[in-house]
């Protein structure tokens, strides 16, 4: 699993715990019985009415801010309600991977739990009946306007699990991430550059970092997942993003080998023919190159949000971060996605109060909290943003990208073998063993079998 695959956290100062409101509908009925949910049910959203109750909630916010942030929202939730008790067993993101199945199979379920989005993870457990489609306390609590459907997307399955991207809400995340490109603001000042405003600019700066005897960009793959980190915002630049979500989600109805996704994977293998990365970078490890770009080795750095925090406690106020649009004036169309989402357990006797729990710590206080103890919100980033500093160009960013552009889907969701594919596929592309053509036909083999198979 690579990094992108556990919640990130960016360093703020930790705020005094805020007291928080939960916006609810007027109180209904009970909710369906879970194991037979009906769309359009009245639901009760009034807490206070559902009597003592203890919630189970299973999580992965085992880091200092994440913990915080939990521990934060808990307490809120359990002060606004006294009548309800939360029982939080949190566990590592590993350790949750490995409990999860056999707990949701079991007779002992928890209420709410965190599920890694992917077609093995949530998606298996949709597939199974394992999870609560959450469409009427959806609709009751007003998610699908609260949350743009570019983030709500991540947490969304057709309720036979064979198409992710789209269909019922299975759950909703409180973090985001994007991948952009970090950069020293220095070098930038040496090199008479501005910030590229889209990819055009983003091209001619490299070109003239490399002329001018910089490394333009820094890459460490020996992993194999973080070239992907490359291809897809250059590929998201070039290929229709319907296509792009098709290819990502593992939905049938698109191709790999199409003149723009050749056309993507060749500016990825040019990059490397003409000098623009460091030397060897299927052989340099991902913490060592962006090590680089805090040494001065470096003018840009492609990669995740999540790395923010590391390079500004060794950069401080050099580092910058922006994801360039297609074209000028436009949002940026780039590979980015949310935290695990919390979802409901099909066992849990009080679905009605899951949904209220869940909504409650993704509220719009909740976004203050998590930006408050240095998390990077999924809502009203920008408003949260801090005054200056890398922190805010990523909070804006992520705001931009998830309102005014695409934030397209990470290319190993697709199926099953496709982030060992696409691993294998990018170093072949680097180091010149397969050629564009052949890495589209690689894509596009393990993609049409997942889904003409499905």
């Amino acid at each position: 699993m690579t990094p992108r695959g556990k919640t990130r956290t960016l360093a703020l100062a930790a705020a005094a715990v805020l007291a928080l409101s939960l916006s609810a509908c007027t109180p209904g009925s009970e909710a369906p019985a879970p194991s037979a949910p009906q769309t359009g049910a009245i639901v009760n959203t009034d807490v206070a009415s559902m009597g003592e109750v203890t919630l189970t909630i299973w999580d992965q916010e085992v880091r200092g801010g994440q913990n915080e942030q939990m521990t934060k929202l808990n307490a809120a939730f359990e002060a606004k309600y006294p009548n309800i008790t939360i029982k939080r067993n949190s566990q590592s993101f590993e350790d949750l991977g490995k409990t999860l199945r056999l707990a949701l199979s079991g007779t002992d379920a928890p209420d709410v739990v965190q599920a890694n989005n992917a077609r093995n993870t949530m998606g298996a457990f949709v597939k199974a009946g394992q999870l609560l489609p959450l469409d009427d306390w959806a609709a009751a609590y007003g998610w699908t306007e609260r949350f743009p459907s570019s983030v709500l997307k991540y947490s969304q399955y057709s309720t036979d699990g064979t198409t992710f991207g789209s269909g019922s809400v299975y759950g909703l995340p409180q973090v985001g991430e994007v991948v952009g490109v970090f950069y020293s603001k220095k070098k930038l000042q040496s090199l008479d550059l501005e910030v590229p405003g889209d990819w055009a600019g983003f091209e001619e700066a490299i070109t003239t970092a490399k002329e001018a005897g910089e490394t333009p960009l820094l890459l460490g793959n020996i992993e194999k997942w973080p070239a992907g980190h490359v291809f897809g915002p250059i590929q998201g630049a070039k290929v229709p993003a319907e296509d792009i979500e098709k290819l990502g989600f593992g939905n049938a109805g698109a191709s790999w080998t199409t003149e723009e996704n050749q056309a993507a994977a060749q500016t990825l293998a040019d990059w490397n023919a003409k000098g623009y990365f460091n030397q060897g970078v299927n052989g340099t490890e991902y913490d060592a190159a962006w090590q680089k770009l805090t040494k001065g080795e470096g003018v840009f750095l492609m990669g995740g949000s999540w790395m923010a925090a590391d390079l500004e406690d060794a950069m401080g106020q050099d580092v910058g971060f922006f994801a360039p649009g297609a074209t000028a004036g436009t949002g940026a169309h780039t590979t980015g996605g949310t935290g695990l989402p919390f979802t409901v357990t099909a066992k849990t006797k009080n679905p009605d109060l899951a949904a209220a729990y869940i909504d409650f710590i993704t509220n719009q206080d909740a976004m203050k909290v998590l930006a408050e103890t240095g998390n990077l919100p999924v809502l009203d980033t920008a408003a949260h943003a801090p005054d200056s500093g890398v922190q805010r160009d990523v909070f804006t960013t992520f705001e931009s990208v998830s309102t005014d552009g695409v934030l397209l889907p990470y290319l190993d969701y697709a199926t099953p073998t496709m982030g060992d594919t696409l691993g294998d596929s990018l170093q072949g592309l680097l180091d010149g063993r397969i050629d564009a053509k052949a890495f589209t036909e690689a894509m596009e083999a393990d993609y049409a079998g997942f889904t003409q198979g499905k």
